[in-house]
């Protein structure tokens, strides 16, 4: 089975769209599917208004169309809700074509957050992009009742992962910096809150990993915290490895796989009690959630390192792209794309449904997008 999957993020951003998406890629081969990334990439771009760093394709739908039909995918899945999101939209109810889409990005909040737009506004835009989709994957139970309650349908769940060969506790620090470590890692942008972090008093030192629009401006509001920039791959893991705390100020984050990176270095987490922090962590005692932050971080502190290890072994990729697979397949399956006989469904321990006809060599790899003529 061929599985295009249209995204307006991707690299050079990053974030934990693209690191989801990127792993659905990487994962396809294990559940017989061949996947590839329709990407702004090779398109003419501008930068999106107050956040020049996300760059937005300038496509038409004839050429989005073009790119589709070279793929020659089974099936597409719609990840973001920008330029990219809405030309595939379009594409398939023009040729009437069943398609998915998830809902990643709490865009109401993070607009009103930079313009006076009522969230109202903003949820109705998003149900009507949504509304013709086949299944809506969202991350948590929290999500799903928000949604359900602006009155999105068909939606289904598709958890997170972590890395647990990349994120893990490591004998030796990174950071020769005063102790405790608090640490924040993630895009510097006014939706992330990072002023609510930042501005607490708590001992030791603040280290901020990342970077966005608003990082000059907090560089400067707040001097003795520690901007480390951009961090990826060991140089990341070394950084959470080193900390002693994980503090995760957004308001507006419909999961955070920061959190899971951080639980997966032995990093107990102090958060405000809303979705995102409240799902990853329900039943679990890895993690402190209190509308006062300090008083959150400061009891972390306290928390054996085994909590947050053995909440994160509980969420792996595989699992993740089990459930996202078998949703995909569900619905290829109903429109006649692929054939009933020879698949099973993923269980709840996330088994892999049996391979799809293609082949694996060399499949889950993004595929370099033709330029556009």
């Amino acid at each position: 089975m061929r599985v295009l999957i249209a995204t307006d993020a991707w690299r050079p951003q990053i974030n934990g769209v693209v690191r989801s998406l990127e792993r659905m890629i990487e994962a396809a081969p294990d559940f017989g599917a061949t996947a590839a990334a329709l990407t702004p990439e090779g398109f003419r771009q501008i930068g999106l208004p107050s956040y020049p760093d996300i760059r937005l394709a300038l496509a038409t739908r004839r050429a989005l169309a073009a790119r589709i039909a070279d793929f020659a995918p089974d099936h597409i899945h719609i990840a973001t809700e920008g330029p990219i999101g809405w030309l595939a939209r379009a594409v398939c109810l023009a040729q009437k074509r069943p398609f998915t889409t998830s809902y990643h990005t709490r865009f109401p909040q993070y607009v009103a957050a930079r313009w006076p737009i009522p969230e109202s506004w903003s949820y109705g835009l998003l149900r009507r992009f949504h509304a013709p989709a086949s299944a809506v994957m969202v991350s948590t139970p929290t999500v799903e009742a928000e949604l359900s309650g602006h009155g999105f349908s068909n939606i289904v769940r598709w958890g997170r992962g972590v890395d647990l060969g990349l994120f893990h506790p490591r004998p030796q620090s990174l950071l020769d910096l005063p102790r405790p470590i608090f640490l924040s890692v993630g895009r510097v942008a006014v939706e992330k809150n990072l002023d609510a972090f930042l501005s607490l008093r708590l001992p030791g030192s603040k280290v901020v990993v990342g970077d966005g629009p608003a990082r000059g401006d907090l560089q400067r509001a707040y001097p003795d915290a520690h901007f480390l920039g951009t961090r990826e791959g060991e140089d990341l893991a070394g950084i959470y490895a080193s900390c002693d705390v994980f503090v995760f100020p957004s308001l507006t984050d419909t999961f955070g796989i920061v959190l899971l990176e951080a639980a997966a270095s032995g990093l107990p987490v102090a958060a405000f009690p809303v979705q995102g922090p409240s799902d990853v962590f329900a039943g679990s005692e890895a993690a402190v959630l209190d509308e006062d932050l300090r008083k959150a971080a400061m009891r972390a502190l306290r928390i054996p390192r085994e909590l947050p290890l053995e909440l994160a072994s509980r969420h792996s990729w595989h699992a993740s792209a089990a459930q996202f697979y078998g949703h995909i397949r569900s619905v290829a399956q109903q429109a006649g794309f692929v054939p009933q006989e020879g698949l099973t469904t993923a269980g709840a321990g996330g088994a892999p449904l049996k391979a799809f006809a293609s082949g694996r060599g060399g499949e889950g790899r993004v595929r370099r997008q033709h330029q556009p003529a």
